[in-house]
């Protein structure tokens, strides 16, 4: 199945700005959010929320979006890039260095010796709290290692054995073959690039060298982080092979969903519920922070959807210099279950309220003339 235009993902266009990208990228994530997606849209919200992020990733870097813009897809899918030269692919060279890798097993040369291998990538997922992530955090996270084999020492054989020079390749570990004017160099077949032999595998870590085990790692969590972000560990993936270099850890943030705010971008948005009469009178209320408790006050006859902006009451996003803003928006409730003495109450206030007109209900009012106008 063909990938859709990340431009097309996002809905945007081609001379979108770093600010629109980031814009349209959020509302896209909290859109389709695992946390707001669930039962029959579940799967289907979660395969968009994984093509957005994509395209998220790509259009941001503009490195990346460069080689996109130019190549499409193929530009930045190392699976496409065939055939393809140029300055951002590394040149005719490294092309055809990744085509024969392909073919080949995927191993790089080093110096004429046995075949190196980087080591494979990572992906840690970390669920965090929305105060954690403001805040920042220090936490420790468990992730897979490698120690070396304490029956064999390390060398791949049984104790006792020895391990053999492969007689094809002569421990360089690399074999030539020609194609016509071609000659290309590729991994030993027979001892996969590593230049030797082992006759019998130690039996503990089967001929590896080592054997699996567990690290604990100190990972800092930059305050300001948001849902989906990912921190890199340079050097914390698996080891490499033949002495090629680890490849790296990548721990991705999720950011649980809060019970009272509800984060976009570096605002915060929460609902408070106000009583009819606070609403109606006007009056001095509590409204949660992160920070804490802070007082606004609400104006006499304020109703349901009324929106109050507390300057600096957000969060301050890593990349950014200042924290936003929290917006708070009142709920107007309706009292229940009443007495007979509250519903006599409540009946009279009604009352008198209707003789006063549209002086007391102007919205209602207003409604009225629109209806009127519809039907006349």
């Amino acid at each position: 199945m063909s990938k859709r235009d990340y431009y097309e993902v996002l809905g945007l266009s081609k001379s979108a700005t770093e600010v629109e990208i980031k814009t349209a990228y959020r509302k896209m994530a909290m859109k389709y959010h695992p946390d707001r997606n669930q039962g029959d849209t579940a799967k289907e919200a979660e395969e968009k929320f994984k093509e957005c992020k994509e395209a998220y990733e790509m259009l941001s870097d503009s490195q990346k979006r460069g080689a996109y813009d130019q190549y499409g897809h193929a530009g930045v899918d190392p699976n496409m890039r065939s055939g393809m030269g140029g300055e951002g692919f590394g040149g005719f060279a490294e092309s055809f260095g990744d085509i024969f890798g392909e073919m080949f097993g995927g191993a790089r040369r080093g110096g004429g010796g046995p075949q190196v291998y980087r080591g494979s990538d990572l992906s840690y997922a970390m669920d965090i709290s929305l105060e954690e992530a403001a805040a920042g955090k220090n936490a420790q996270i468990k992730i897979p290692s490698w120690d070396e084999c304490d029956t064999c020492h390390g060398n791949g054989a049984k104790p006792g054995t020895q391990v053999k020079t492969c007689s094809t390749c002569h421990g360089s570990g690399q074999v030539q073959m020609r194609q016509g004017f071609f000659a290309v160099q590729q991994p030993c077949p027979h001892c996969r690039g590593t230049g030797k032999i082992i006759p019998e595998p130690c039996t503990a870590c089967h001929g590896q060298g080592r054997t699996k085990s567990q690290k604990t790692l100190e990972v800092s969590i930059p305050a300001g982080i948001d849902d989906g972000m990912r921190i890199r560990s340079t050097g914390d993936g698996e080891p490499g092979q033949n002495g090629g270099p680890p490849g790296d850890l990548y721990i991705e943030i999720r950011v649980r969903k809060h019970e009272v705010f509800e984060r976009d971008g570096d605002d915060l948005h929460c609902e408070v519920p106000v009583s009819m009469v606070t609403a109606a009178l006007g009056g001095e209320i509590e409204v949660p922070t992160l920070s804490g408790k802070a007082a606004i006050d609400i104006p006499e006859g304020t109703q349901t959807g009324k929106q109050f902006r507390l300057r600096g009451k957000g969060i301050k996003g890593v990349r950014a210099s200042y924290p936003g803003d929290l917006y708070v928006h009142i709920v107007v409730e309706t009292p229940v279950k009443l007495t007979e003495h509250q519903r006599k109450l409540l009946k009279e206030l009604d009352d008198s309220l209707k003789k006063g007109g549209a002086k007391h209900t102007p919205n209602n009012q207003s409604w009225t003339d629109r209806l009127k106008n519809l039907f006349t």
